[in-house]
């Protein structure tokens, strides 16, 4: 491996988690007498922090409903986090991999921080995550690239030396702006265009492909 670290995204590359921020959000849009939305429009709702994602589902006109909206969604996703949340296939076993081989892992994700590391120790706890960042008072989102190099600081390595995995174009951006070796998955929310249009190194498909251009990285 010529990557020492690697940093992943958490919903659409990790796990797929989209049917229970759709659930919660549309329960939220629902309590405050605003249209609901189907699931498949979550995929261009998400990406850039709760905030931004209540804006977009309350739609235009109704921006002051924003903020009641995204404390309805907090209190519901609070209690339905794993409802139909998972890992995608082969996760598990790659991430194994990874770290058998040296390689140090964490994560970063726009999502709010508590959220995040519930879900990790959840659904993947035998995994030896360095650190797991959420979204944190202080810390700008993605694509600012803050939080990335505040995170391979914490585990002890030059960015350049990393990889960043993710499925939207906030984390292919994310990774260029830190100085890391960005690879986009297609199984999450965005699609193969979105991802080498904003500087993916490699593209992967599958599990499988994710870790053979990991071990293939040239940073």
């Amino acid at each position: 491996m010529r990557l020492r670290a690697v940093l992943f995204d958490l919903d659409g590359t990790l796990v797929d988690s989209l049917g229970d921020i759709a659930d919660a959000m549309n329960h939220a849009l629902a309590r405050h007498g605003l249209p609901t939305h189907p699931e498949v429009a979550y995929r261009h709702f998400v990406g850039e922090g709760v905030r931004e994602l209540a804006r977009r589902a309350v739609g235009a006109g109704q921006e002051a409903l924003a903020a009641p909206v995204l404390e309805t969604y907090h209190a519901y996703y609070d209690t339905h986090l794993f409802d139909r949340t998972a890992y995608y296939p082969g996760i598990p076993a790659m991430l194994t991999a990874l770290a058998e081989q040296g390689v140090a892992l964490g994560v970063l994700s726009n999502k709010s921080d508590d959220f995040v590391k519930r879900l990790v120790a959840k659904l993947l706890p035998g995994v030896p995550f360095g650190a797991v960042y959420g979204e944190r008072p202080g810390m700008p989102r993605k694509p600012d690239p803050t939080a990335a190099l505040a995170l391979a600081a914490e585990l002890g390595m030059a960015p350049g030396a990393c990889g960043f995995v993710g499925d939207t174009a906030v984390d292919m951006l994310t990774a260029r702006a830190a100085g890391m070796y960005g690879v986009g998955v297609t199984w999450g929310f965005r699609d193969v265009h979105e991802l080498n249009t904003h500087g993916a190194r490699a593209v992967a498909t599958t599990a499988d492909e994710l870790l053979a251009a990991l071990r293939g990285a040239r940073p």
